[in-house]
């Protein structure tokens, strides 16, 4: 018997491989799914059961494509807001076996009506469980979000507390499997690691240690988090199945001269540092460093729009167009190649963005310069932890429809909690029109530093 991880890093979305016996079942495989089938063959198993823990909000599930992949049937919990075709319906109890390996359904409903967890047993070894799949449930150092029923807001909050009573119950030796893993937008607080038992979590999970579920549910009413367009999309998108990728994840290499001629509707997402992106990019691209595209290109992008990247390098490209593909964008037209110098060298135009440091931030917030505004784009719980003097509060998710609001003719100084979505913003500015916009880089760390 084995259980494999696979990280889908941005998202940091966590799905599984077990195995035993020449049987193997995958619990919330993503859209690129030729790894899972890949994982048994090696093992010299045949995938025959795919597990969805509940309907995806934040990524293209991968299951109906697996399965017709592999032959393999398809489970989801009841209750999933609509009929999902590509998949048999489970419920309480209902048990799966592999051998002396037992997949038992546990219906574990606050995040979503239709979420499950799998309890895993080892019949050869008593009755005690193994492991658990708790999907966005339970995570290590957090639990699930509830904030996709505002109507029912304090009704799902006291089924996510009954769920985790549920899961408790299995017993401290249990491990726990979660969907997601520290930096998803599912949790806030979630440990950066992916490995624990309910026992550790019992003694160590704050949201586990509120013993009384009207305290637990009256914590998660206090809580804000923010749903990027595309979750409802996704919602939509995994009640009938979603395609599969294509098999050459490789962008196109774009001379300068091609790029130059893409549609005049193709979005240039740039997918460099942000250092790279201060210093130099193409006028009215769209700052995307790579690591955040899974997060960010959500709040931005359109699913028909077409895509031009700026990329440091080839596999950055193929990276950057596996993240979007996952979430639903595929109109990936090519990347730029050579980078940047190459569009300089055929007397293209190219703008970049100022930075300020500590010294003058202080400066302009001891004596505003005219017609000058801080604006502060981090999430509200980091501004009000943090609140900085003097700033105006837009999140930069939201800055795309909250610009309206600010006045095209002042200068912004962007500032977050590093500088990296202090970047996404400006660009986010600059593609609107705003003409004098600078960056604090290193915003709140700076700040704290210098304490």
């Amino acid at each position: 018997m084995f259980i494999q991880t696979f990280k889908s890093e941005g998202l940091s979305h966590l799905s599984y491989l077990i195995a035993n016996n020449g049987q193997a079942a995958v619990i919330d495989p993503r859209r690129d799914c030729e790894v899972y089938a890949e994982a048994a063959a090696v093992e010299g198993c045949q995938i025959t059961h795919i597990f969805e823990t509940h309907r995806n909000e934040d990524l293209i599930s991968g299951a109906p494509i697996l399965a017709k992949l592999t032959g393999a049937t398809v489970y989801h919990g009841p209750h999933a807001a609509g009929k999902v075709r590509y998949a048999k319906t489970v419920r309480e109890d209902k048990c799966v076996e592999f051998g002396n390996l037992k997949l038992k359904v546990l219906e574990t409903p606050g995040h979503t009506d239709d979420s499950l967890s799998f309890a895993l047993y080892d019949t050869d070894f008593g009755d005690d469980a193994v492991a658990v799949f708790t999907g966005d449930a339970l995570f290590i150092g957090d639990v699930g979000r509830t904030d996709f029923y505002p109507e029912r807001a304090g009704e799902v909050a006291g089924l996510l507390y009954d769920s985790l009573q549920k899961l408790q119950s299995l017993g401290d030796q249990t491990l726990i499997y979660p969907a997601h893993g520290a930096g998803s937008v599912c949790g806030d607080n979630m440990a950066d690691r992916e490995f624990s038992s309910i026992g550790y979590e019992r003694r160590n999970n704050p949201m586990l240690g509120i013993s009384s579920r009207q305290a637990f549910i009256e914590h998660k009413l206090q809580e804000h988090h923010y749903q990027p367009p595309y979750f409802r999309q996704m919602e939509q998108l995994n009640l009938k199945g979603g395609s599969a990728t294509s098999r050459v994840m490789m962008p196109t290499a774009l001379s300068p001269a091609q790029f130059k001629d893409l549609p005049a509707k193709t979005v240039t997402v740039d997918v460099r540092a942000i250092s790279s992106f201060l210093g130099a990019h193409i006028p009215r691209s769209l700052a995307l460093p790579l690591p955040m595209v899974p997060a960010f290109a959500g709040w931005y992008l359109q699913a028909d729009d077409p895509i031009a990247l700026v990329a440091s390098s080839a596999e950055d490209a193929e990276r950057a167009a596996r993240h979007l593909a996952r979430i639903g964008y595929d109109r990936v037209l090519g990347y730029l190649a050579p980078d940047l110098p190459a569009w300089a060298a055929q007397a293209e135009p190219f703008s970049s963005l100022s930075v300020i440091n500590l010294s003058e931030f202080k400066s302009r917030r001891n004596s505003p310069p005219k017609n000058w505004q801080l604006l502060d784009v981090r999430g509200r719980g980091e501004v009000e932890a943090t609140p900085i003097d003097q700033g105006v509060h837009h999140y930069v998710g939201l800055l795309l429809d909250e610009a309206k609001t600010l006045d095209p003719e002042m200068h912004y100084t962007v500032m977050c909690g590093s500088g990296a979505r202090a970047t996404i913003a400006a660009s986010v500015l600059l593609r609107l029109g705003f003409h004098h916009v600078d960056v604090f880089l290193g915003s709140v760390g700076a700040l704290m530093a210098a304490d």
